[in-house]
């Protein structure tokens, strides 16, 4: 008799848990399990809070869980973000080592150090996505007589030697962006290398240059304060924050249409799936609109794609600015 009644109080206790463990079951089902089970590291080749660091770590964030569990972003700055480059391309090919770069790394850096630059997007490396875009603005400071990149042309043909302009640093995307204009407007145009964004701002809106070549995130808010003057951006379209200022192609030089973008590699050899798992989980954080805004404060516009356009894109990039940096004359000091 007592056996009994414990047997059926067996069954009603397992079927009242029956529900419960079947909700369960299906929760966990809806959780994506992480692609890698360990921590892994994100290198970025710059120091921190500058602009990859910037993104990297907002990326980093949203990748924790669904990539690996922590996601840690590991700067190692030197050679212009190369050295960062470098040490992924020696790292263990396990999914763990995952590198953030901005474009000019991969495109520009093998014609600009051709004997010093030890690497090859393609074949030292998996591409996986690019993460965000943005656009190169040529500005002037908001006194200059030049309103337009027309008057400025004509200005700068009238000024008898070649006009300096100033960028960020040598042999980078902001100081051939601002060489390739120069072939198209027809003038002469020489470049001043800074260390950074800041002095060369400070140097044009005090006067000492008349013009500087940067990603446009860098004069937003002096175009809009009324102290630079952005002449025109190598956006495809209008920029909804710079509604008045047009874009080079509508100047009629669609090929300055061009942005500076950033993206994630891995090692050469990584496994498919793991390849697969760490682009799945880019997708996820791309949906994310915290992300998103975040990136749009600073002019930067999400911009993913499958490995293969990734690819394509590097290929097609690293062909067009060869000659670019052959026929600026430049000579790096490697």
């Amino acid at each position: 008799m007592i056996k009994s009644m414990i047997s059926r109080r067996s069954t009603v206790v397992a079927l009242g848990a029956a529900p419960l463990i079947g909700a369960l079951g299906r929760s966990a089902a809806a959780q994506p399990r992480a692609a890698l089970d360990r921590n892994a590291r994100m290198v970025v080749g710059y120091v921190p809070g500058g602009p990859t660091d910037t993104i990297a770590r907002l990326l980093a964030e949203r990748l924790r869980g669904t990539y690996a569990p922590q996601v840690i972003v590991d700067n190692r700055p030197g050679a212009a973000g190369r050295l960062g480059v470098e040490l992924i391309k020696g790292a263990a090919p396990d999914g763990t080592n995952v590198l953030l770069t901005p474009a000019t790394t991969l495109t520009i850096f093998p014609h600009v150090y051709p004997r010093t630059t030890r690497y090859d997007a393609l074949t030292d490396f998996v591409p996986v996505s690019t993460i965000c875009a943005s656009p190169y603005a040529f500005a002037v400071r908001a006194d200059h007589p030049a309103h337009d990149l027309a008057s400025f042309a004509a200005w700068a043909k009238q000024q008898g030697d070649a006009v300096p302009f100033g960028s960020p640093a040598a042999g980078a995307g902001p100081h051939f962006a601002g060489v390739r204009l120069a072939q198209k407007i027809g003038v002469q145009l020489t470049h001043v290398p800074y260390r950074g964004t800041a002095p060369a701002l400070q140097d044009m809106l005090g006067g000492q240059i008349p013009a500087v070549s940067l990603q446009v995130g860098d004069l937003v808010e002096y175009h809009r304060a009324g102290k630079a003057r952005i002449l025109g951006v190598s956006s495809a379209a209008r920029l909804p924050s710079l509604p008045d200022v047009p874009t080079f192609s509508e100047l009629g030089h669609p090929d300055l249409t061009g942005e500076e973008w950033f993206g994630i590699l891995l090692p050469a050899r990584t496994p498919a799936p793991m390849v697969e798992g760490l682009h799945t989980a880019i997708l996820k954080a791309a949906e994310n609109p915290e992300l998103r805004e975040a990136l749009e404060r600073q002019q930067y516009r999400m911009f993913t794609q499958s490995p293969q356009e990734f690819a394509e894109l590097i290929r097609t990039e690293r062909a067009k600015w060869g000659p670019v940096v052959q026929e600026s004359g430049f000579k790096s000091d490697e």
